[in-house]
C-alpha cells in the first residue's frame, strides 16, 4: 500500500471552494501541533509542501483549517508530481 499523503485544507473568510495544499511529511508533522494556535491567533505560517516549496498562509483570513488525507493521484497545490511550467496540464 502506498504511503498516505497529507493535505492542509483552508476555508477562507471570503467563501468559495477550500484551498488544498499537499504537505510533505515533515510539513504535516510540524504544522499539526501548531495549527490551533496559528488559526486562533490569526498568525502567519509557512508549511512545507510535498514538492519541496513552502507557502505563506495568513491565518487571519482563514475561517477553518484542518489536516486531511489526499486521495491517490490527486493534484493540488504543492503536489509532488512532475513539474510543468505555467498552466500546462
Amino acid at each position: 500500500m502506498a504511503d498516505s499523503k497529507r493535505a492542509l485544507v483552508l476555508h477562507l473568510s471570503g467563501g468559495g471552494e477550500p484551498l488544498v495544499f499537499a504537505l510533505s511529511e515533515e510539513g504535516a508533522n510540524e504544522l499539526n501541533p501548531r495549527l490551533p494556535d496559528l488559526l486562533g491567533a490569526g498568525q502567519v505560517g509557512r508549511p512545507k509542501l510535498a514538492d519541496g516549496s513552502t507557502v505563506v498562509v495568513n491565518f487571519a483570513h482563514v475561517v477553518t483549517a484542518h489536516l486531511d488525507e489526499l486521495p491517490p493521484l490527486t493534484r493540488v497545490y504543492g503536489s509532488d508530481l512532475p513539474k510543468k511550467h505555467g498552466f500546462a496540464t
